[in-house]
């Protein structure tokens, strides 16, 4: 295929560095399952903002049959996690298969292309091996994102990775930078060492993107699993922990990347300092710097209200917002046959369901939980959603603890199919964005850029990209951190009783007592999150301090 036939447009000069972006997950419709959270997200609008600014920058990732997961209820309402096949008629068959091999055993794999027009994205290519010329087990590596299965999550990487690799160089197409997206594609430098036959001819050409800022959440296996399974595309193992500087029983995809990488980036500034920190005692990894997440605007913004936040016509914020608001509570009553009312303060916690998140923050103390709760005067309206690992058994435990616990309330739902669409109508929907996570482990946390970018105030502690963003009271509400020192869970008893004080003392009586300064807050908000965290921005700086 022809670099045109591909992207349907002639690359801007100022991005004509060839880029090929490697990612286990892509967010670009809610008609295509092939992401889980907040890392697809991210894939998602930088493919879009490189489409709008015509970057020369083509996506490698994988088609899943089930996708992640379907996320329904029980009989008892419970979350329930269900597999159902899916198929996608706008992604073209590009006629190249290929064998990769895995466990010295030949796979097939097929590529598919997602063209830019279809969803106003760079071109993306899907590989899969579920294909008849597979057998079960082979097929099977295509099946579910992040399978739980540790031989069918390393064959993943490999396909990823390698067959990723392959793929563009069947395709003829002259890569300048491979740039991956976390540690998934990690095989895709073994590749590239057997074919420059030189460590220092790789980092000229491999960049990274590291999102996870804790040692324990990197991922890793046994080096011999490794060499079974063909990780290491037909280096030995010899030659591999020669080439990395290491002796170690298991690889660490992150560091490992970080070795072969010319450049490593950060997702916030203060995620890039929290990475040098946790990777400083290592020798021979590359700089690490920070380029802050960012969101598509196109993809995420409400037209009309757009138009009256331009316009600085409150009336206008205050119908559309309204209306909005009746959109979401519309979904409220479906699944929830809770009736919610637009005039009422609505508070969203959504993201990712998983235990550093505090999900149930705000029912620390239940007592106080519940005087919030039954408050005639200021009253609130509350809502949670979210995604758990599919065998996370604890974060599904606490979603589900949610649900029948909050069940009594009348202005207490939680919701469930957290995807884009959702996410979108939340965001759309809500007055205040909480998010209130243990300090330093959310690497950017990108929601809350959206939530701003739809007249939704970001309500959150200063981590990720918070702190570069957030003044408490002028475009934000921001809850003040412990000293570091101070333990858990004393930790989260005084963050909650900080979150609880600034929802009754402040949040509340702004929102029924100075709708001024509430509008106003809103409108600074959306003044300073685009273009700053808008992802054209983030788009250009991979090309000005990553690429060139």
């Amino acid at each position: 295929m022809k670099t045109e036939d591909i992207f349907g447009y002639q690359p801007d000069p100022k991005y004509n560095k060839a880029v090929a972006y490697f990612s286990m997950e892509f967010a670009i419709d809610q008609a295509l399952k092939t992401y889980s959270g907040g890392l697809g997200f991210l894939a998602g609008s930088h493919m879009r903002s490189a489409y709008e600014l015509k970057q020369n920058v083509i996506g490698i990732g994988m088609l899943w049959k089930y996708g992640y997961y379907d996320q329904w209820r029980d009989i008892n309402a419970d979350m329930k996690p269900t597999f159902i096949e899916k198929g996608y008629s706008f992604l073209e068959d590009t006629g190249f298969m290929f064998i990769v091999h895995i466990h010295d055993s030949p796979v097939w794999v097929r590529a598919f292309l997602l063209r830019p027009k279809t969803f106003g994205s760079a071109p993306i290519f899907f590989l899969t091996t579920n294909l008849n010329e597979n057998d079960e087990q082979s097929r099977s590596i295509s099946y579910r994102l992040y399978d739980s299965t540790e031989s069918t999550r390393i064959a993943q990487s490999i396909i990823l990775g390698i067959g990723g690799a392959m793929l563009i160089d069947k395709l003829g197409l002259n890569i300048d930078i491979y740039h991956m997206n976390e540690g998934h594609s990690l095989p895709l430098n073994f590749y590239l060492y057997q074919k420059y036959k030189s460590m220092a001819e790789v980092r000229k050409h491999v960049v990274f993107t590291t999102h996870t800022p804790e040692t324990a959440g990197n991922e890793e296996h046994r080096v011999d699993l490794l060499a079974e399974m063909s990780f290491f595309c037909g280096t030995p193992v010899d030659e591999v922990r020669q080439i990395l500087g290491t002796d170690a029983f298991s690889l660490n995809y992150t560091l490992a990347a970080l070795k072969f990488a010319k450049k490593a980036n950060g997702v916030s500034k203060l995620h890039g300092e929290v990475s040098r920190e946790m990777w400083s005692h290592n020798t021979g990894i590359c700089e690490i710097t920070s380029i802050t997440n960012a969101q598509n605007k196109t993809y995420w913004k409400d037209d009309l209200l757009e138009k009256a936040l331009a316009a600085d016509d409150d009336d206008a914020i205050i119908k559309r917002k309204k209306e909005l608001k009746r959109e979401l509570f519309k979904l409220v009553a479906n699944q929830c046959g809770k009736l919610f009312d637009v005039d009422v303060l609505t508070i969203v916690w959504a993201r990712r369901f998983a235990g550093y998140k505090r999900a149930d923050l705000m029912t620390y103390d239940w007592d106080r939980f519940i005087k919030l709760v039954y408050a005639s005067e200021k009253p609130v309206q509350l809502i949670w959603a979210g995604k758990p690992y599919p065998e996370d058994y604890g974060a599904i435990s606490q979603f589900n603890h949610l649900i029948h616990k909050l069940w009594p309330f009348a202005n207490c739902a939680v919701l469930t199919g957290y995807e884009l669409g959702l996410s979108a109508i939340l965001k759309k929907g809500s007055d205040v964005w909480l998010n209130n996570p243990r300090m330093y482990r959310e690497a950017s946390g990108t929601s809350g850029m959206t939530a701003a970018m739809n007249a939704s105030i970001n309500f959150s502690l200063p981590d990720g990209w918070v702190p570069e963003f957030a003044r408490d009271k002028e475009n934000s509400f921001v809850i003040p951190p412990t000293d570091d020192h101070v333990q858990y869970p004393e930790k989260d008893h005084v963050e909650a009783e900080s979150l609880m004080d600034i929802l009754e003392n402040t949040i509340r009586p702004i929102y029924y007592d100075d709708p001024k300064k509430w509008l106003s807050i809103i409108k600074q908000a959306a003044k300073d999150v685009s273009p700053a965290f808008e992802a054209g921005r983030m788009a250009d700086e991979y090309y000005s301090q990553m690429y060139n």
